[in-house]
């Protein structure tokens, strides 16, 4: 069981995000999992240009960290994506990741996979981020297993952090659990599916220019 889990926090390791991403990856690994983690503040993604090669080839023509973080997220049972909340959104190097995963995103890419969120703020605005996080997940196809939450000053209070500690922690085998024993979440499933039929008919649509994309979907009875 291979996690590969995402740090978009500049502050790495250390910081809150980091802290009680740790934590999630500690029960992924007590419950047998091996674990990658990659912290985007050490690497270089660049931000998507809108060139549209990914959709054409299927490569995407920037040269940074892009190419080995994707395979890996691609190659993995399940994914952890954890941000904290910058301006109402998750970190610049976060959204540089997800935008660059285009091509991914068009294909339905992580269908089988399984996935949870780590989301902390300076205040009580969690929900947007961990919102957007979830949205983008299912639309690539992952089941979400849940997510974990707490205001970074939370974290500092030896009750209150314990507290998340534990439920990240139980996040963490309970994502390994869903996609050792390949759960279904009925209800997740009509907004994956939307996801991926509003997809297909737009490559369809754009089928000459995205002609990668449109043998792809051909190739495997998608179309």
């Amino acid at each position: 069981m291979q996690i590969v889990a995402v740090n978009g926090s500049p502050h790495g390791e250390k910081g809150s995000t980091g802290r009680l991403l740790a934590e999630v990856l500690g029960g992924t690994r007590e419950a047998g999992a091996t674990v990658q983690l990659f912290e985007l503040g050490r690497l270089e993604i660049k931000p998507c240009r809108g060139c549209d090669a990914c959709h054409r080839t299927g490569q995407c023509p920037l040269a940074d960290a892009f190419a080995q973080v994707s395979a890996a997220l691609l190659a993995a049972d399940a994914v952890v994506l954890a941000s904290p909340n910058y301006m109402f959104h998750v970190t610049a190097q976060m959204k540089s990741l997800l935008d660059r995963l285009c091509g991914p995103f068009h294909l339905h890419a992580f269908e089988g996979k399984y996935a949870a969120t780590v989301v902390t703020a300076g205040g009580p605005e969690l929900a947007p981020v961990a919102d957007y996080l979830t949205r983008f997940l299912r639309a690539i196809g992952c089941q979400t297993v849940g997510g974990v939450a707490a205001e970074a000053y939370r974290l500092t209070d030896a009750a209150a952090a314990g507290e998340r500690f534990a439920e990240a922690r139980a996040l963490g085998r309970r994502l390994v659990e869903a996609a050792r024993d390949k759960v279904s979440f009925p209800g997740q499933e009509a907004e994956r599916s939307a996801a991926a039929r509003r997809m297909r008919e737009l490559i369809s649509l754009r089928h000459s220019d995205w002609s990668y994309e449109y043998e792809y979907l051909r190739h495997h009875g998608q179309l």
